[in-house]
């Protein structure tokens, strides 16, 4: 499975085979959506780690999904890949929410560059082998977690779901993909698999079910990692 997971939203169907063949090779798995409509709809049951946005398209264009996604309260990257390449698209693209602008005709090389760098600069704060988010601080050579200095004693699923969690702390996580985010493709999956080991982590993280801290439920999607927890 591609580390990175894309959401493509553009009408024209030559760019997102070329895209999804040219990413794919590269470790970006795509996903494409033709219109604006289904792309929103996508994004609420899958998760991705950016989303690439065409601005011209028709029915709901570029600029307007862009300002929906933003309007949810999502912070997931999002790069704009348009033919209009002049200064007030820009502008206004980046006022809504964008992250980075791409204009067409562009190379599938610059845009791979492009998302590996807008996830470094998204993803927490990250030192050699240690990962520190939340009040969380992973060792990822030894698959150890500490909360404020204490060790938290997890199953290696759990941590894999903290983990996964943890990488894209602030965005929604759907609960159908995060075993699969976690990779952990290999789990049986049940009705609730998934909710009794949020339920576990969050007994272990000491988050209070009624009103958790940390690890917060988004009813009908899935569950959010607060990038800091509440106090």
């Amino acid at each position: 499975m591609a580390e990175i997971r894309a959401l493509l939203i553009d009408d024209d169907s030559r760019i997102a085979e070329l895209l999804k063949t040219f990413l794919g090779q590269n470790g970006v798995s795509v996903e494409h959506a033709g219109d604006g409509q289904r792309g929103l709809q996508k994004l609420e049951s899958a998760g991705f780690d950016v989303v690439l946005l065409d601005v011209m398209m028709p029915g709901l264009d570029g600029l307007e999904v862009c300002r929906r996604i933003r309007s949810r309260g999502s912070l997931i990257p999002i790069i704009m890949l348009t033919a209009r390449g002049d200064e007030a698209d820009r502008v206004v693209g980046l006022e809504l929410g964008a992250d980075d602008y791409l204009a067409k005709p562009f190379s599938p090389r610059e845009l791979l560059a492009r998302i590996r760098a807008l996830l470094r600069r998204a993803q927490p704060t990250a030192e050699g082998e240690r990962l520190v988010v939340a009040g969380l601080a992973f060792d990822l050579a030894a698959r150890r977690v500490h909360s404020e200095g204490r060790e938290i004693d997890i199953t290696g699923l759990e941590y894999d779901l903290l983990l996964a969690l943890a990488k894209r702390a602030g965005r929604v996580v759907p609960r159908d993909a995060l075993l699969s985010l976690a990779g952990r493709d290999d789990v049986t999956v049940g009705e609730r698999t998934v909710d009794v080991h949020i339920s576990h982590l969050r007994a272990k993280l000491g988050d209070d079910p009624k009103s958790p801290r940390r690890i917060k439920t988004v009813r009908g999607v899935g569950y959010i990692l607060a990038k800091e927890p509440e106090s």
